[in-house]
């Protein structure tokens, strides 16, 4: 499966993931919509969730840009449109959070899920804390993979959030 990121570049260059991605060779840059390949778009706005039923894609598609800009208007790329499941972060900035993955954590979360955990291993090893990722969700993303569809991610994505709510 090939990686393609809608990068902006209003993030900082030395902890870009998707920078380092595209220095390994791992993951292609495009610096605008048109130029972006069709495929599976990791959009947190979508209204269906990534499941195994979207596993005959070519291309998974992330967007790399700041959180604070990150609002719905900035996913208009073209392509099939879905949301990961719920996941914690392992990555230094914002480790234990919920939903505030990096690119490459989306990414991996992704290939998982779409039954490539091999590709996601391969990617996450470029990163002192990507083995981490794995650790920390690999209950959920089992579970995400086991799914035949989006209804039944979502439905193991509940039982995640009731147990983060009543944490709180």
């Amino acid at each position: 499966m090939d990686l393609h990121v809608r990068y902006e570049g209003d993030d900082d260059p030395k902890k870009c993931t998707a920078r380092k991605l595209e220095r390994f060779d791992l993951a292609e840059l495009h610096r605008s919509d048109r130029a972006t390949p069709y495929g599976v778009v990791l959009n947190p706005h979508a209204d269906t969730a990534l499941s195994p039923a979207d596993a005959d894609v070519s291309n998974l598609v992330a967007l790399d840009c700041s959180w604070e800009s990150a609002g719905e208007a900035m996913f208009s790329l073209p392509g099939e449109h879905r949301a990961l499941p719920f996941l914690v972060a392992a990555n230094p900035v914002n480790y234990g959070n919920a939903f505030q993955l990096t690119t490459v954590e989306a990414l991996a979360a992704g290939l998982h899920i779409l039954g490539h955990p091999e590709h996601a291993e391969r990617i996450l090893a470029k990163f002192t804390w990507g083995e981490t990722f794995l650790e920390l969700n690999a209950e959920p993303l089992d579970r995400y993979a086991a799914c035949e569809n989006s209804t039944e991610v979502v439905a193991v994505q509940d039982d995640y959030l009731v147990d983060e709510e009543t944490a709180e």
